[in-house]
């Protein structure tokens, strides 16, 4: 009969008897708070192995009723989320809460529907309920301007033991954290240069590729990164012992170069300028600073001396793509990883376009073609791609 032991009780405080049975370890594992018939109480389904319910909790009635299995994604939060707002609203509108999230440092940055934007402060605090260690959430607005920057709203932050929701003081909202990545630590400020931490698998698979294209040429390669950010794609490579030479790291954004370099200050272990400058010769092997792609090509001196090109701008990949090819170095076998923003119906013309555009790929590796790495949005997919290039 699916039938097991529930706490019946009141809407009003099943938050208070929630944070109680949970306290003491006596609530179900994976079964649902539902509501009753009436609407009037809620069902919290207990442990079968219970000993006696805590006595302030003594004036509630225990009932048998049929048990529902809780299939949902990160029910932890839902289950807050399910106590902070009215029952009716938390089903009519079930299909829209967030069902992904990011992580970066203490923070956490969550894309929310229009539709359920009158439940945001709800949403955050049952976020950070769940999730002890996190110290801020913030409503990923989308991009603006030729920097593509983020907008982030905060929407709730821990502060002493206490979730404030509303008049959120300024101090309290700083996005400017450490992430740890591989065993590496990036400084990074998301509202300043946002980088995916979703992504650090490919960025171990740039490392694999930089590691053979080594072994190909027998020895130490030359970079160029000029979509940088705060340097999430070179963290690894510079890590890696014996594996880079030249760096040409740089960026548009002159507030993601100077966090930039913090991290370079700590992955060399020198010092680099506290702000940001124009592109550089700041050490012998390390040209990086403030730059334009398109400027960057015009100098002759940066022309035809790079091993690996990497190109993290997927929304102008095609565009740039012929225009940094001359920056590769010919004499020998080179690569160049990128990424894509494309709809999926459009991969395998894409794959043609660049194929046409790329030099002669080594004839024991395969054609350039986008493998997709996630959902962007309900029609665009973020792709990568790696051209071995003779």
């Amino acid at each position: 009969m699916n039938m097991m032991q529930h706490l019946q009780v009141p809407n009003r405080d099943v938050e208070y008897v929630f944070s109680i049975l949970k306290k003491n370890n006596l609530l179900a594992e994976g079964k649902l708070i539902y509501p009753s018939i009436d609407r009037k109480f809620r069902l919290i389904p207990l442990s079968e192995n219970i000993p006696n319910i805590p006595k302030e909790l003594s004036k509630y009635e225990v009932i048998y009723a049929k048990y529902k299995v809780d299939n949902r994604i990160d029910t932890n939060w839902l289950t807050h989320l399910s106590l902070l707002i009215n029952i009716d609203d938390f089903e009519k509108f079930q299909q829209l809460w967030p069902s992904s999230h990011e992580f970066v440092g203490d923070m956490m940055i969550i894309k929310l529907d229009k539709t359920i934007l009158q439940f945001s402060s709800q949403i955050a605090k049952a976020k950070l309920m769940a999730h002890q260690n996190l110290r801020l959430i913030l409503s990923d607005q989308g991009v603006m301007g030729e920097l593509r920057i983020r907008e982030l709203m905060p929407i709730a932050v821990r502060h002493k033991n206490t979730i404030i929701t509303e008049n959120i003081p300024n101090e309290l909202c700083n996005t400017k954290v450490t992430v740890k990545e591989s065993g590496l630590e990036i400084i990074c400020d998301p509202k300043k240069a946002y980088f995916s931490t979703k992504l650090q698998t490919e960025r171990q698979e740039t490392l694999s590729f930089a590691k053979e294209l080594r072994d190909m040429l027998g020895r130490k390669i030359n970079v160029c990164d000029p979509f940088c950010g705060v340097g999430p794609a070179i963290s690894s490579l510079l890590n890696q012992q014996d594996l880079v030479n030249n760096l040409l790291s740089s960026d548009l954004n002159p507030e993601a170069v100077q966090l930039l370099f913090e991290n370079l200050t700590k992955w060399d272990k020198k010092p680099y300028p506290s702000e940001a400058v124009d592109v550089e010769w700041v050490y012998p092997n390390r040209l990086v600073g403030t730059g334009d792609v398109v400027k960057l090509v015009t100098n002759t001196e940066y022309l035809g001396r790079w091993d690996m090109i990497l190109i993290n701008l997927p929304h102008r990949t095609l565009e740039l793509l012929p225009l940094i090819i001359p920056l590769l170095d010919t004499s020998s076998a080179s690569l160049i990883r990128g990424r894509i923003v494309v709809e999926e119906k459009d991969i395998d013309t894409t794959n043609k376009i660049i194929q046409e555009i790329l030099p002669k790929c080594i004839h024991n590796k395969p054609k350039p073609k986008l493998t997709i790495k996630r959902d962007y949005s309900s029609k665009l997919r973020l792709c990568s791609f790696e051209a071995w290039l003779e």
